[in-house]
């Protein structure tokens, strides 16, 4: 019976290396010994997306640590930040944040225009910047990885591989604990507006704590999550994705085969040794831009981070026929999600431009009401049905999640110290305005050129 089944784990395994050319990549570790506890194509070339802002921030982190920059160092957003593509915190030109505040937009929101006020910040320019990224990558045995800028968008010699990331998060980890809050923040709250981590495994999963997602159309959606669990922590990379949902059940999948041992045919995945010694594919990194953007009909995505697409599981499996066989499979959950209802850890972590503040004042800021709903409806506050026609108008873009939001933070952030923000000014009286104000808008012809304008800047 055990060479029959022996026999037939020879032939998945040849089954394996056909389907490993259009498979995701998924890897599996142990973030105390490094050990591989599962590997799909986790040394194939790939496209990192947004999950290069963990590179980002690990840099920033250790600057920090050396004495080169401080936390509270204020950092100015230049232009070259202000034209970042979404997601962004959308501040004006000379927007004033600092690296404590940056950092958390950057993880949280994944903010590109706050990558880019980090990267200046530190090393004057996205090049320099590079370049103390490629340093790092080098040193940490990321054999596979090289860095174009900080935060993941679109360019070609931005190239990664799931064993590289898996290698850069275990070295986040454990070389700088202390830090340890950046990467699983499941809340920020700036101004009114709450914004929740992209990572919907952080206070959805049990032990859930970090660590990025990304998705650009190149590379589908990517999503490096760790998890704690007594004493032992767990780091899951998945890569490509078919959306968001998917890259987080896929994640939840790995990490709860690893914490439960995997059971059934447990003993017929190889042992791959520890991550460093995963040996890289030469290849390039496959381009996912057609069948993630333009399958089957669906509306294109813009070529940005939307890490938020509430794309449903599809019907077929990702798994490799060996790693099915032992109870190891990849995809759809048949038992129902391993993602639970949202159960906050934390409250939202106040995030504000300007100077640091005390305690106190970050005190206040905390305790002011938060706004979730508030902001969607300022935009199209005329109509009473705006609201819902807006959220109809965005269902059909793609980057409907990634482009609402710069908007809405651009103006609170101008409005965060006093009221040069018109838009945001404009869109906390338009709610309250209609009962109380109605009359004073018509004898004001001035007032529709101001409302003409929200369009353009959106």
């Amino acid at each position: 019976m055990r060479t029959a089944i022996l026999g037939i784990a020879a032939s998945a395994a040849l089954l394996v290396g056909v389907k490993a050319a259009s498979a995701e990549a998924a890897l599996l570790i142990d973030a105390d010994s490094g050990r591989v506890l599962y590997a799909e194509n986790a040394t194939s070339p790939w496209y990192p997306a947004s999950v290069t802002k963990i590179m980002t921030a690990y840099v920033i982190l250790r600057a920090v640590k050396e004495g080169r920059i401080s936390l509270d160092k204020l950092l100015t957003v230049s232009e070259n930040a202000v034209a970042q593509q979404p997601s962004k915190m959308g501040f004006p030109l000379g927007t004033q944040v600092t690296v404590d505040n940056a950092l958390k937009m950057l993880m949280v929101k994944s903010a590109n225009d706050m990558a880019v006020v980090l990267a200046e910040g530190l090393s004057g320019s996205i090049e320099n910047f590079a370049t103390e990224m490629n340093r790092a990558a080098q040193r940490l045995g990321m054999t596979q990885t090289s860095y174009v800028n900080p935060n993941g968008l679109p360019a070609d010699g931005q190239v990664t591989s799931a064993r590289d990331l898996a290698i850069l998060a275990r070295a986040a980890i454990r070389e700088m604990p202390e830090y340890g809050l950046y990467w699983h923040i499941s809340a920020i709250k700036f101004g009114k507006r709450v914004m929740r981590n992209y990572n919907t495994l952080i206070d959805r999963y049990p032990g859930a704590d970090g660590m990025k997602t990304g998705f650009i159309c190149a590379s589908g959606f990517n999503l490096v999550a760790t998890a704690t669990r007594g004493s032992r922590r767990l780091i899951a990379v998945v890569l490509g994705s078919r959306s968001g949902m998917q890259r987080a059940e896929k994640a939840a999948q790995l990490l709860e085969r690893g914490f439960t041992g995997g059971g059934g045919l447990s003993w017929l995945i190889p042992s791959f040794g520890t991550v460093d010694a995963l040996q890289p594919v030469d290849a390039s990194p496959p381009n996912l831009r057609d069948e993630i953007c333009n399958a089957k009909g669906r509306r294109k995505w813009a070529p940005s981070d939307n890490d938020e697409e509430p794309v449903a599981h599809t019907a077929e499996e990702s798994g490799s026929p060996l790693a099915m066989m032992a109870g190891f499979q990849l995809g759809p959950a048949k038992h129902g999600s391993l993602i639970g209802p949202l159960q906050p850890s934390m409250a939202p972590i106040p995030v504000y431009t300007g100077p640091a503040r005390s305690p106190e004042a970050v005190e206040q800021l905390a305790s002011a009401p938060a706004v979730k709903k508030k902001q969607p409806p300022k935009a199209a506050a005329q109509p009473p049905g705006a609201p819902s026609s807006r959220h109809a108008a965005t269902s059909g873009n793609g980057d409907a999640k990634a482009k609402p939001p710069p908007p809405t933070q651009r103006s609170a952030g101008s409005s965060s110290h006093a009221a040069p923000a018109k838009p945001s000014v404009a869109a906390e009286k338009s709610p309250s305005a209609d009962p109380a104000h109605a009359a004073k808008p018509k004898p004001k012809p001035k007032a529709k050129p101001a409302a003409a304008k929200q369009p353009n800047n959106g």
